[in-house]
C-alpha cells in the first residue's frame, strides 16, 4: 500500500468517525419549544421532533469509542499495524504451526513407506479420503467416480497411467490434455466416418461401410497418439478407445463433436497448496481405489 493511499484511507476513517461523534452530540437537545413536530404524519399521527433517548444516545458514543480503540490495537487505519500487531496472515501461520506439530506424528509414520504399503493401512486410506474430500471431490465427485468431462478414479483406466508415480506427478505437477481439432482436415464426412470407427474399436458400435472408411483416416491421424490399435498413450494423455471408456461420452454426436473442435482438459497442480505428506497419502487414496 503506498503512502498516498494509506494517508486517505486514516483520513477518510477519521473524518468518518469525527462526523458521527459531531452528529450525536449536536443532537442531544433541541433548543425552544418541545412541542416542535418533524411534520411527518402517518396515518394522522404526528412525529415530535425530540433528541435521542440518553441511553440510546450514550450507546451510539461506546461504539465509536469501541471503534477508537479498535483501530489503535489492529490494523484497520491504511498501513498502520496497530499495537498489538496481529495479521491475518500472523494467525494463519499460526495455526498451520500449531497444526504440524500436532500432526507431524500422525504424518511421521507414513512418510518413508512405500505408497503401495500406505494405500493397504485403513487410517492412512481415511485421511487421504478427508484429503480427497477437500481438495478433489468437486471435479471427481465425493466418491471418485468422475463426471463428463473429469475422470473416474475408481474404474482402473488411466489417461496418464496408473501409477503411484504416475498418480502422485499427476497431483504434484496437474496434466494439461489436449486434442487438436481436425473438423477442416477432414470434413463432415470424415468425421463422421472416423467417429465410426472409433466406437467400433470398443464394439459401442457394429462394423460397416462408415467405419472401413474411417480407418484410413484413423491411421494417417489418430494413431499418432492414440496408437495404431487405439490403445491410448499414457506419455500423452491419450485414452485407450477400445475399453469402452469415455471421459466424454461415447454417443456418436459426442465423438464427432471431440474430432471436430478437439478436448481441452486440465487438472490444476496442488504441489504449491498441499505439503508432501498430504500428496503422500492422497496418492496412497486414489492408488486404492482401483485397487479394490
Amino acid at each position: 500500500m503506498t503512502n498516498g493511499w494509506s494517508m486517505y484511507i486514516i483520513a477518510l476513517t477519521a473524518l468518518m468517525i469525527g462526523g458521527s461523534f459531531w452528529l450525536l452530540l449536536g443532537n442531544r437537545t433541541r433548543p425552544g419549544d418541545s412541542e416542535a413536530k418533524t411534520g411527518h404524519v402517518y396515518d394522522g399521527i404526528e412525529e415530535y421532533d425530540n433528541p435521542l433517548p440518553a441511553w440510546w444516545l450514550y450507546l451510539f458514543v461506546l461504539t465509536l469509542v469501541f471503534a477508537i480503540g479498535y483501530l489503535i490495537a489492529y490494523p484497520g487505519l491504511g498501513s498502520y499495524p496497530g499495537l498489538l500487531g496481529w495479521s491475518q496472515t500472523g494467525q494463519w501461520q499460526a495455526e498451520v504451526d500449531t497444526a504440524k506439530a500436532r500432526y507431524e506424528p500422525v504424518f511421521a509414520k507414513y512418510r518413508n513407506m512405500p505408497v503401495e504399503e500406505v494405500a493397504k493401512d485403513p487410517d492412512a486410506r481415511h485421511m487421504g479420503q478427508r484429503i480427497f474430500a477437500n481438495n478433489c471431490a468437486q471435479c471427481h465427485g465425493s466418491d471418485a467416480g468422475g463426471a463428463r468431462g473429469f475422470p473416474s478414479l475408481r474404474d482402473g483406466d488411466w489417461l496418464w497411467g496408473g501409477s503411484a508415480e504416475a498418480i502422485g506427478a499427476s497431483i504434484s505437477g496437474g496434466r494439461q490434455g489436449g486434442m487438436p481439432p481436425w473438423g477442416q482436415v477432414l470434413g463432415e464426412e470424415g468425421i463422421n466416418n472416423a467417429a465410426h470407427y472409433a466406437l467400433t474399436l470398443s464394439g459401442s458400435l457394429p462394423a460397416g461401410p462408415e467405419s472401413a472408411a474411417g480407418k484410413a483416416a484413423f491411421q494417417s491421424i489418430c494413431a499418432s497418439c492414440h496408437g495404431a490399435e487405439g490403445k491410448g498413450n499414457p506419455l500423452l494423455g491419450a485414452p485407450n478407445l477400445t475399453d469402452n471408456i469415455w471421459l466424454y461420452g461415447s454417443e456418436l454426436e459426442t465423438v464427432k463433436h471431440g474430432i471436430r473442435n478437439g478436448r481441452m482438459g486440465k487438472m490444476p497442480a496442488f504441489g504449491g497448496q498441499l505439503e508432501a505428506d498430504n500428496i503422500h497419502l492422497l496418492t496412497a487414496y486414489v492408488l486404492s481405489l482401483s485397487d479394490r
